[in-house]
């Protein structure tokens, strides 16, 4: 028989004092019915309600149940990050304690898992949300795919399962939380994902609105930068800079043989300098250069300092007796 699995469901928990207590039947329903050894992770991220009083009447009634406090609401990337540190599992999977993610797809989700990948992201493909929810965020997961080349129907879902190896890697601070996987493949890390059951909502309101959008667009250029040049900035930056340094450069040059002409056929008509936009814009490109290249070489700076003290992404290492060993049973099964 196999080693059950060892599994911690991370749980950021808001103003969700209704659906605490069904969610964690549901959660020991599937682990009993599946043979896991689960513990759950409650993080209470500043509720105004009594959802803190219900997470310490269940802990204490189930030992495998932890339960965090925030001091006042920090976000869902803070909550998610802090039940990753607090989290002993194989399998980290996450999702929202408002009953709409179901516990009855871990099956699906370890299954995918067992195919090799690292991170699986559910995807809500029969939604029950008000449609000003739905198209935006379609719209949204289509340019995550475009600009970071993770492409997946939903990277908004909130329930997915993370191997221990990408909890302990990924930093989240702000609102990073929905670009996990995005985060989980620029370390090298596979990516997939799994429909999963999404069930309407029983209690409560939802937590977020139509200004999520806005921020999450301002973070998907963070990430795109992030995941794309975190540690080659001046490639970047410097690139822009020198563009606009060129051209500013390139037209005080054409500014300056007017000038020249002018003086040289005093019958050639042409406005002074002084009365020409042009001089304003290029000087003005020739400073914006000078600052994104200034800026290219400081963030090289910082990136090369981190990187000094950043461990490399070993996965696995050779020794020279696993080696030997390797060797002595290839010749023992030849």
């Amino acid at each position: 028989m196999n080693d059950p699995y060892h599994i911690s469901a991370v749980i950021p928990v808001y103003n969700e004092e209704e659906s605490l207590r069904e969610l964690h039947q549901e959660l020991k329903q599937v682990a009993k019915e599946q043979n896991y050894e689960l513990e759950v992770v409650f993080i209470d991220d500043g509720s105004t309600d009594q959802s803190w009083e219900v997470i310490e009447e269940i802990a204490k009634d189930d030992p495998k149940v932890q339960g965090w406090k925030f001091r006042r609401n920090f976000g869902k990337a803070a909550a998610l990050m802090k039940g990753f540190q607090a989290a002993d599992g194989d399998i980290i999977i996450t999702l929202d304690a408002d009953l709409q993610d179901d516990p009855q797809m871990f099956p699906q989700f370890l299954e995918k898992m067992e195919e090799g990948y690292d991170v699986v992201s559910g995807y809500k493909k029969t939604r029950h949300d008000p449609w000003h929810k739905v198209y935006p965020s379609r719209v949204f997961n289509w340019m995550v795919g475009v600009l970071t080349g993770v492409k997946l129907h939903d990277h908004n879902c909130g329930m997915k399962a993370y191997r221990k190896e990408v909890v302990r890697e990924v930093r989240l601070y702000g609102e990073l939380h929905r670009f996990v996987p995005v985060l989980a493949a620029a370390r090298g890390f596979r990516i997939n994902e799994i429909v999963v059951n999404h069930r309407p909502r029983k209690f409560g309101v939802s937590k977020y609105g139509v200004h999520r959008f806005v921020k999450g667009f301002l973070d998907l250029l963070t990430v795109t930068f992030l995941t794309g040049y975190g540690r080659r900035p001046q490639h970047v930056l410097g690139v822009l800079g020198l563009a606009s340094f060129a051209l500013g450069g390139l037209s005080l040059v054409y500014l300056a043989l007017c000038w020249v002409i002018a003086n040289l056929f005093p019958s050639w008509e042409w406005t002074p300098l002084h009365q020409r936009p042009l001089v304003i814009y290029s000087v003005a490109a020739l400073l914006l250069g000078s600052q994104l290249l200034s800026m290219g070489l400081l963030a090289e700076m910082l990136a090369s300092y981190h990187a000094q003290h950043e461990e490399p992404y070993v996965i696995s290492k050779k020794t020279p007796s696993t080696i030997t060993q390797e060797a002595e049973e290839t010749m023992m099964n030849s």
